[in-house]
């Protein structure tokens, strides 16, 4: 991520100096330098206002100035602007002032009288990293902007997933991470005579019996590795004696963190392909 020169001449720069001298020294520098966009104010109580209208990438702020001086109007910045970044650069002859100023919040100091090469120095690199503050946060913008695009197409692209799976099978499911089912569609119960919760669930006193242990211990298994599987084949034997075959795929889900959430999945009912294939069955 670079800056290049042209960015930084176009730069947004307030003056605030109330010595009419200061001001013209401080343009004119600035403008034979190449600086595109600086203007200038004799008022400290005219700053926040303009930089609430303009959003300067740098204020040139004189401490000494009667009436507000340069530290009150930085509370004055700091309260009234949604910018976290404060971008301040002080202008002041009294060297016990650069430490306070600077936790008040400036970024850097320029000594008065001026040293034109160390003011022409201090003003592009406090820009420059200005700038680079102000484009990470527009990229992190827009990064904020992306998941929240990429996470609202999952969301459609699951639900389309849902109605087309929930279309083309017999039944839908979805559980938790602790195995409790939390959406079936489907008239499992009423139409194909099981409970769903007894087979891939986990295991409670009460559980509906028929299943056959070895092939529920085998996809209770791969539930607890967190695996995917598909078209795994099941038997249930009804209380008429006779047996019934299904088929149930799943896969593990995860949220935008990587945490594991639970399963979901689809199943069919077997018995009748089985019945047709062999009607001797």
């Amino acid at each position: 991520m670079m800056i290049n020169t042209t960015d930084i001449l176009a730069a947004r720069i307030l003056v605030v100096d109330d010595q009419p001298a200061n001001v013209t020294l401080l343009q004119r520098m600035l403008a034979e330098a190449g600086y595109t966009h600086v203007t200038a104010t004799m008022q400290p109580t005219e700053v926040c206002a303009l930089h609430r209208q303009h959003h300067y990438d740098l204020i040139l702020l004189d401490l000494q100035m009667p009436g507000m001086d340069g530290f009150e109007v930085m509370e004055g910045l700091k309260g009234d602007t949604a910018d976290s970044y404060l971008p301040v650069i002080v202008l002041t002859a009294q060297p016990a002032h650069k430490l306070r100023a600077l936790q008040a919040g400036a970024k850097d100091f320029i000594s008065k009288p001026f040293d034109l090469i160390e003011v022409k120095t201090r003003i592009h690199n406090m820009l420059e990293v200005r700038l680079l503050y102000r484009k990470l946060e527009d990229y992190s913008e827009a990064l904020e902007r992306a998941v929240l695009e990429r996470t609202a197409e999952l969301s459609a692209s699951e639900a389309r997933f849902r109605g087309l799976t929930e279309l083309a099978s017999d039944w839908y499911w979805e559980q938790n991470e602790t195995g409790d089912f939390t959406h079936v569609s489907g008239p499992v119960v009423e139409m194909l005579g099981i409970n769903v919760t007894g087979f891939l669930g986990p295991r409670r006193d009460g559980d509906v019996t028929g299943w056959v242990e070895a092939e529920r211990d085998e996809l209770q298994a791969k539930i607890a590795a967190r695996e995917p599987f598909l078209d795994f084949g099941f038997t249930r034997a009804g209380a008429d004696g006779g047996e019934r075959q299904f088929r149930v795929s799943g896969e593990p889900m995860f949220n935008a963190t990587n945490r594991f959430t639970g399963y979901r999945g689809m199943g069919v009912e077997t018995t009748a392909v089985a019945r047709i294939r062999n009607p001797a069955a």
